[in-house]
């Protein structure tokens, strides 16, 4: 079947040149023409300056872009429902993109550049890195019209202001997720504006996060002492049939709605029946305001005081004209000093699958939002009615999130990636089934081998993946044998890493459940899938040695190390599933899988330095592979067994040996001198740009990696994100953190809006799925464990212990976590603000504090009968019968020596 497309140079040796070839999905094998040997040049001294590494762990402020700085032009954030396409909010706060119309082509921005790699120039596709060489520009993707303007009347003056980073002089964008806020600033008007905008997002909540619609919560202060008018208002184009309607087809319309305070932009046919468009559908604007005026034709070129009138109830416009819908609040009173909060909702309703998805037949029945509304009004409707409920808890969940001690940067470059979800690389069809990209429109069936390095979706919105599981891959995609087909409907075969980090995800969707009842339901069917794997060791020494596709788009041939350790940690899982199925006889299988492969790999597959990939006995080094060069990730099943609790799998120093090993030959401050001289990788990290490369050949070995090297050579010398944040997640659980942060900040400010969009992380295309293995860092940094069906946590901070507070999730809610620690006394306390917490025992850091003598334990007022024990650092609670913290109730253990 097919494979990713990738960029192939035939060598022009003669000419000293080269000529750029497309390779089409599914050749074969394509030979490597760049230069196979150039010398490792990434120095090892990284002469970083302490004091930047300190001010790393600083509290610090959000990530704000101001106008004055020129920062907020590529600023993109999905604004969205999840799985609703993808809509900007920009930089002052106006939407755009608006890739809503189910469109089939490849990225955010469909195109190709010409980029030079110190070597030649190469013709850069979208899915190669376009976007992250020339990132799309909001000005030139605005397809609908849409903003606000502000009326103010004081005395005998007034202002007329858009929002808009025109029209003011400071105009600041504060880049948190889910939802930003932009303020806008000026000394000549009476009034300053504050806007949170985005898409509703309550974790755990996966229906109410997918309303495909955008919240603007905007506040007015009165910043003199006298009295002021205000009027505010926002308008918003008719969407339908925005690139394709006719007027021979029929006509515009918007209707407004005097009961929901909106107006519903729709196409009328001139014949019966209804057109099956990719932008057949409807547009909404509503305020949540009752005393509102309604303009269903509105003409904002300008914006005068016009628009701030009401019209007739219909307006009809033919197809080839654009049609504004406006709504305004009625003039209001603010006194000197007070503030106006209005709020108004944008909604969408385009409910065509692509065709690209036609093998999926949960596609046929459409969209999953359309199965809950008929149109774009039903969904501003549902919006408004719940407002207080929805809009509240997305903001409960922001404030939650960032009232951390952890840093601002680390928070939201950890975070932001899980708005990938929220843009037109994820769909949830009618059926209720999750299906995504690898990037948007590039790669299709929620790859395995790509989708199982995404740490956020599973903690954020658990029964997604727990569906994705038995659906999907214990379901569509499971062969016979046990074997996951890696693309489901669109491949025909597994891939070893995929079927190994399916198996460690099943065990994470058990963790995230509130009981047993999904392990008991697939337990049958994940055994197959562990068997299928364990069969994949052909003599039998716990190291995989069967030749099989892996998520660099080879086969390749021998044990290789991050192969071999990520079906180890896979086996660990599967052992602790069937220890708690009582399987006694599968749980010995697995446990003597673990033993002897983490035994042999570290006899076998580690160098003296890092983790390699042995060569097979008979193949030898003739196809491609890593070899004994240093592979990013070829410490990975332990990078998976701090995310779920597995423990330590093998030799300790050896696995920090590799990560130094990985610091200090494939991380740099500046990548420009290696991909100046290592040719064929796509631009991911550019000239000037700090990060960590795929594969080196630190010890300039001939032919490192293999005889008859093929295209997917490129890959080894690129920087992709999804495993960089792997790498730093793995670090920060051993110890090392400041190379975790370093690493994390390299990529954080590879995408400062300054240079590109902050939200999306590019790999093979936008908004790349892999980069969610950020949220892996923030996990670890918690030092975060949770089994959820026994009720049992445990937090032990990477940093910041002695004063320490960050948010968590749960199977049922979520919280925050604080401790406090000193020589004499520790404290640490849970608050649940949504939903409830079942607990059986607790797990909590006490470094620093003495022997313990007392511990107190309660909810609220209430003391509660526990049992403890300390041992070394740790502080053991037991509650003899399950407890359940609920919705803004606070557990606190106070701990004295």
């Amino acid at each position: 079947m097919k494979r990713r497309q990738f960029l192939r140079q035939s060598s022009l040796a003669a000419a000293g040149m080269l000529t750029l070839q497309l390779p089409r999905l599914g050749l074969g094998k394509q030979p490597y023409h760049g230069v196979i040997n150039p010398e490792h040049n990434i120095p090892a001294n990284k002469s970083i300056d302490p004091a930047w590494v300190r001010s790393l762990y600083e509290r610090g402020k959000p990530t704000t872009y101001t106008r004055q700085q020129n920062e907020l032009k590529y600023i993109g954030m999905p604004a969205g429902g999840l799985h609703a396409g993808t809509v900007y909010l920009g930089g002052d706060g106006r939407l755009w993109l608006w890739s809503i119309y189910n469109d089939e082509r490849e990225g955010v921005d469909p195109k190709s550049v010409w980029w030079h790699d110190g070597n030649s120039e190469r013709e850069i596709r979208n899915r190669d890195g376009a976007s992250y060489l020339e990132p799309a520009i909001a000005a030139n993707k605005r397809v609908l019209e849409q903003g606000f303007a502000i009326l103010v009347k004081q005395g005998n003056q007034t202002w007329l202001k858009e929002l808009r980073e025109e029209d003011w002089e400071q105009v600041m964008f504060e880049a948190t997720y889910p939802t930003a806020t932009i303020r806008f600033r000026d000394p000549r008007m009476p009034v300053e504006v504050t806007m949170r905008a985005g898409g509703i997002f309550i974790p755990l909540d996966a229906d109410n996060s997918a309303l495909p619609a955008t919240v603007f919560d905007i506040s007015t202060r009165n910043i003199t002492t006298q009295p002021l008018e205000l009027s505010i208002c926002g308008w918003l184009e008719n969407g339908a049939r925005k690139l394709t309607g006719k007027p021979s087809e029929g006509f515009k319309r918007n209707t407004g709605m005097a009961t929901e305070s909106g107006i519903l932009s729709s196409f009328q046919y001139a014949a019966a029946g209804k057109g099956n468009y990719p932008d057949d559908g409807t547009t909404c604007i509503a305020c949540l305001s009752d005393n509102v005026r309604l303009n269903t034709n509105a003409d904002v070129w300008p914006v005068t005081e016009g628009v701030f009138a009401a019209g007739q109830s219909t307006a009809d416009k033919p197809a080839d004209e654009k049609l504004v819908a406006a709504v305004s609040t009625a003039p209001s009173t603010v006194q000197g000093g007070k503030e106006v909060q209005v709020q108004y909702v944008l909604s969408w309703h385009f409910n065509h699958p692509l065709k690209k998805v036609a093998k999926v037949k949960d596609a046929e029945e459409g969209y999953y939002y359309g199965s809950r509304f008929q149109h774009a009004g039903e969904v501003a409707a549902y919006v408004r009615r719940h407002f207080r409920e929805l809009w509240g808890a997305t903001l409960q969940w922001r404030e939650t999130f960032y009232n951390s001690t952890l840093p601002y940067w680390f928070l939201e470059r950890t975070f932001l990636n899980i708005g990938t979800l929220a843009t037109a690389n994820t769909y949830r069809f009618k059926s209720g089934r999750f299906w995504g990209w690898e990037g948007v429109n590039t790669c299709e069936g929620t790859c395995t081998h790509v989708w199982q390095y995404a740490q956020a979706a599973g903690r954020i919105f658990p029964l997604l993946e727990r569906d994705t599981r038995q659906r999907t891959d214990l379901g569509i995609a499971m062969e016979q044998n046990g074997g996951i087909i890696f693309r489901a409907e669109y491949e025909n075969r597994p891939a070893i890493d995929g079927q190994a980090g399916a198996i460690l995800r099943i065990y994470r969707e058990h963790l995230m459940s509130g009981d047993n009842n999904f392990l008991t339901a697939n337990w049958p069917r994940i055994k197959q899938a562990v068997l299928f794997m364990l069969a994949q060791d052909k003599n039998n020494d716990g190291m995989t040695d069967t030749p099989m596709e892996n998520t660099l788009d080879a086969v390749w041939e021998g044990e290789i190390a991050w192969i071999v350790g990520l079906c180890i940690a896979a086996a660990k899982a599967a052992q602790l599933m069937a220890e708690e199925m009582n399987d006694s006889a599968f749980a010995g299988k697995c446990r003597e899988y673990v033993e002897k492969g983490g035994a042999n790999m570290s006899a076998h597959l580690f160098n003296g330095e890092y983790f390699i990939h042995r060569p097979d006995p008979v193949q030898g080094r003739r196809k491609l592979g890593s070899y004994n060069t240093c592979h990013i990730d070829q410490v990975y099943g332990q990078s998976w067994a701090w995310q779920v609790g597995l423990g330590r799998l093998w030799n300790k120093e050896q696995t920090l040996s590799a990560l130094r090993a990985l610091w200090k030959y494939n991380f740099t401050t500046d990548v420009g001198p290696y991909i100046r001289t290592h040719h064929g990788g796509r631009p991911y990290a550019l000239e000037g740009e700090a990060g960590m490369i795929m594969n080196t050949n630190p010890h300039n070995e001939a032919k490192p990696y293999g005889e008859d090297v093929t295209w997917q050579l490129g890959y080894f010398h690129e920087c992709m994100s999804g495993f960089e944040h792997q790498v730093a997640s793995h670090m920060m659980a051993e110890g090392m953190t400041d190379e975790a942060l370093i690493l994390t900040r390299a990529i954080h400010d590879r995408y400062h809006g300054a240079k590109r969009n902050p939200f999306n992380e590019i790999e093979c295309s936008d908004h790349y799925a892999r980069a969610m293995a950020s949220y892996g860092t923030f996990i670890t940094a918690c030092g975060y464990e949770y089994h959820g069906p026994k009720g049992e946590m445990k937090f032990k901070p990477a940093f910041g212990a002695r004063d320490f507070r960050a948010p968590f999730t749960s199977a049922e809610g979520w919280g925050t976590f604080s401790q406090h620690l000193t020589k004499e006394r520790s404290t640490h306390s849970i608050t649940v603000k949504y939903g409830s917490l079942k607990l059986n025992k607790l797990t909590l850091d006490v470094r620093g504090t003495g022997a313990l003598k007392k511990n107190k334990v309660r909810i609220g007022n209430k003391t509660l009968d526990v049992s403890w024990k300390q041992q070394e650092d740790q502080l053991h609670i037991s509650f003899p019968a399950t407890i359940r913290v609920a919705a803004n109730e606070t557990l606190t253990i106070e701990s004295t020596t």
